[in-house]
C-alpha cells in the first residue's frame, strides 16, 4: 500500500486570510455586511461611487475595503446628510489628500537624504580645511597657516 501525497486538511472552522482588496463577496452578501438593499449598490456603482471586481462570469465580486466603502457612503449620506453629488466630492477630495500626503512623505524622506548628505559634506570639508588652518593668537580668526609667521623665523630683508 503506498501513500500519496495528499494536500493537510484544514481543520473545520479554520479561518482563511484574504486580501483586504479582493473581490470575495457576491453582490447579496455584501449588500447585507454594508446593510444595505442591493439595488443600491448597482446605483452605486452605475455612479462610480464603487468598483467591485468582476469574476470570469461577469458576477460582481466586492472586497472588504468595498464593503468598508460602502459603509462610510452610508455614514456620509445618513449621518451628515450628503447627496451623492457631495460623496462624490469628499471622496475625490479625500482621494487627491491621499496622493499629498504620498508626495509630502516622500518629500520628507528626500529633505532629510539631502540634510545627511549635507552634514557629511560639511564634515568632509571641515576634516580637509582642518590641516591648512590654525588659530591666530591675535584675534579670535581663524588665518591660513602660509599666512602666519614662526615665532622663531627671522625676516629676511
Amino acid at each position: 500500500m503506498t501513500e500519496e501525497a495528499t494536500p493537510p486538511r484544514r481543520p473545520r472552522g479554520a479561518r482563511v486570510d484574504v486580501a483586504v482588496d479582493r473581490g470575495v463577496f457576491m453582490i447579496s452578501v455584501a449588500a447585507q455586511l454594508a446593510e444595505m438593499h442591493p439595488q443600491t449598490l448597482r446605483m452605486y456603482e452605475a455612479r462610480g461611487l464603487i468598483e467591485p471586481s468582476r469574476s470570469p462570469k461577469g458576477t460582481r465580486l466586492y472586497s472588504h475595503d468595498d464593503v468598508a466603502r460602502l459603509r462610510r457612503i452610508q455614514q456620509m449620506t445618513v449621518e451628515l446628510g450628503l447627496n451623492l453629488a457631495g460623496v462624490e466630492r469628499v471622496l475625490a477630495l479625500e482621494a487627491e489628500l491621499d496622493v499629498v500626503h504620498r508626495q509630502l512623505a516622500e518629500l520628507e524622506a528626500r529633505a532629510e537624504r539631502a540634510k545627511l548628505e549635507m552634514a557629511a559634506e560639511l564634515e568632509r570639508v571641515r576634516r580637509s580645511l582642518r590641516a591648512d588652518l590654525v588659530p591666530y593668537t591675535g584675534t579670535t580668526d581663524i588665518v591660513r597657516r602660509v599666512d602666519v609667521r614662526a615665532p622663531f623665523r627671522k625676516r629676511e630683508r
